[in-house]
């Protein structure tokens, strides 16, 4: 079966630091994973790759078996790859229900963009916010907009970029919740430095140290393993 998204060594050089280091990485259709690592382990130039905003020095990315590797930033949106970042990007003068219904309306009538975002923002448990003025939100809520946003055009793969930062207890419960609803439609890569998020939401988990992929399996055994402890949590191997 042809993966969703498929890298192959996949390199990036910014003059003499070496970003990403031969990156093998292949997602299914509707699955869901985790990718951590310590900081400057190449994580966020990795996502850059899979939206067209940074391209590789050597090596391919493959989206339903096309090689897409010297894609233009705007042509992910078009392929069916959604990006939420880290830093929430809503139009703060607008209410909820546009913020969303733009996102919408871009590949569907305006009728249909309509039922969409009410659909939507029923999801994403904001429909009795429709109408607040997206900067009026608090950070979780704003976070779960975002969510909406993506989902909205309905894209095959969505990239999440610390989707739980900043959150209350109650609110990462509830965007786990939410992110495992989305995965039974969505495949999704969540970047996150918060292994109970992850071990709410992930079967598993891909490791980035030093641009490299030196480990991918279930977060228990992710995060028992010595070498991965060390490089990722600061301990010493006993």
């Amino acid at each position: 079966m042809i993966p969703l998204i498929e890298t192959r060594n996949l390199n990036v050089r910014f003059g003499g630091v070496h970003a990403t280091r031969d990156v093998n990485f292949t997602l299914a259709e509707a699955e869901l994973r985790c990718v951590i690592g310590p900081n400057g382990a190449g994580k966020s130039t990795f996502f850059k790759l899979l939206t067209g905003q940074v391209k590789p020095t050597s090596g391919q990315i493959f989206f339903r078996g096309k090689d897409i590797s010297r894609m233009k930033p705007h042509e992910p949106g078009r392929l069916g790859i959604g990006i939420k970042t880290q830093v929430p990007s809503l139009f703060n003068g607008l209410s909820v229900w546009e913020n969303v219904w733009l996102s919408a309306r871009r590949t569907n009538s305006a009728m249909r963009a309509n039922q969409i975002t009410d659909e939507t923002l029923e999801r994403v448990g904001m429909a009795q916010h429709r109408k607040t003025l997206a900067g009026l939100l608090s950070h979780g809520m704003r976070q779960w907009v975002e969510i909406g946003v993506v989902i909205a055009s309905d894209p095959p793969l969505i990239l999440l970029d610390e989707p739980a930062a900043g959150m209350s207890d109650a609110e990462v419960v509830r965007t786990a919740e939410l992110i495992l609803e989305i995965n039974r439609q969505h495949a999704l890569v969540v970047v996150e430095h918060d292994m109970n998020f992850i071990r709410m939401i992930a079967k598993k988990v891909t490791v980035l140290h030093q641009g490299a992929v030196i480990k991918e399996d279930t977060p228990d055994r992710i995060m028992s393993d010595p070498l991965i402890q060390q490089i990722y949590l600061g301990k010493k191997p006993q």
